[in-house]
């Protein structure tokens, strides 16, 4: 930079060339406003309902305004028309793992549609059986449905009963595909179950899974995700659980709460005891 500052004749500073240069640190330096362009909503309508997906979701990952009031106005009419792969399924992967439970609820929204499920109770009636009583791949296939369908809003208590009636399966793959459609039914109602496979199930596979699923991954909200707090504390007491576990519920703590602490129970305890934590736990009744 240097050395281009002196061959130009520039005058510029050696600084001000530096301070040109968008740093890696501080707040979000916002490119333009995040906001669809009139250019891209009136081609809408002339793209694929591939693109239209693939556009919109990667919209909706940069937290464009409008690109999920458009994804909701346009997702029933893609149901049967999208195919997972390629460009929609990087873009759905990034998705399912942004920071924003929107974008979450997008790329679910999405899948719902790939998947050709009909948002309704007789979907849910049509795939019971197989969630229940099918052979391996039909089940794990049908008890994903039934999580998406409930977290989308379609009867989330029979949709919690039928995924959780599997979640201690004999079957490996049925039980970790159990746990981890609980975590994105994302209802009040899962935490109590994964609580106690992260606990207490031998696989320490699937415990993970449950830690995962309580602490970052899925559809639970933060607010959920800290009603799991006083119970991950007892857990990280407990010498009963192996050292991996009992880092695992650290790790979960650190997520939920924000905290650097050490892995040291009696520090989390006394953080959480004196009143240095910054969000009060609630409860199913206060919400």
């Amino acid at each position: 930079m240097l050395a281009f500052a002196v061959r130009n004749g520039s005058g510029q500073s050696v600084w001000q060339v530096i301070s040109q240069f968008i740093g890696l640190h501080g707040k979000p330096e916002p490119a333009s406003a995040n906001v669809l362009s009139e250019h891209e909503t009136e081609g809408l309508d002339q793209m694929s309902p591939q693109a239209q997906a693939e556009l919109l979701l990667e919209r909706s990952i940069n937290h464009y305004r409008g690109a999920n009031d458009e994804i909701a106005k346009r997702v029933d009419n893609w149901r049967g028309k999208l195919k997972m792969e390629n460009h929609l399924q990087s873009l759905y992967g990034i998705a399912i793992n942004s920071d924003d439970l929107r974008v979450r609820a997008a790329s679910l929204e999405i899948d719902v549609a790939a998947r050709n499920l009909e948002k309704s109770s007789a979907t849910i009636d049509l795939l019971e059986h197989d969630a229940r009583f099918g052979d391996q791949g039909h089940r794990v296939n049908a008890m994903w449905d039934i999580a998406l369908l409930g977290n989308r809003g379609v009867e989330p208590e029979r949709a919690f009963q039928i995924v959780s009636s599997s979640i201690h399966d004999g079957n490996p793959n049925v039980h970790y595909w159990a746990v981890e459609s609980l975590s994105y039914l994302g209802t009040d109602e899962v935490i109590e179950p994964l609580l106690d496979v992260f606990h207490n199930d031998p696989s320490p596979n699937i415990r993970e899974r449950a830690a995962c699923g309580l602490a970052q991954s899925g559809m639970l909200s933060e607010k959920q995700r800290r009603t799991a707090v006083p119970k991950l504390l007892d857990f990280a007491e407990d010498q009963s659980l192996d050292a991996t576990t009992r880092s695992w519920v650290f790790q979960a703590l650190r997520d939920i709460t924000g905290q650097n602490l050490p892995h040291d129970p009696a520090a989390w305890r006394s953080w959480y005891n004196n009143g240095d934590v910054q969000w009060n736990p609630v409860t199913r009744d206060s919400q």
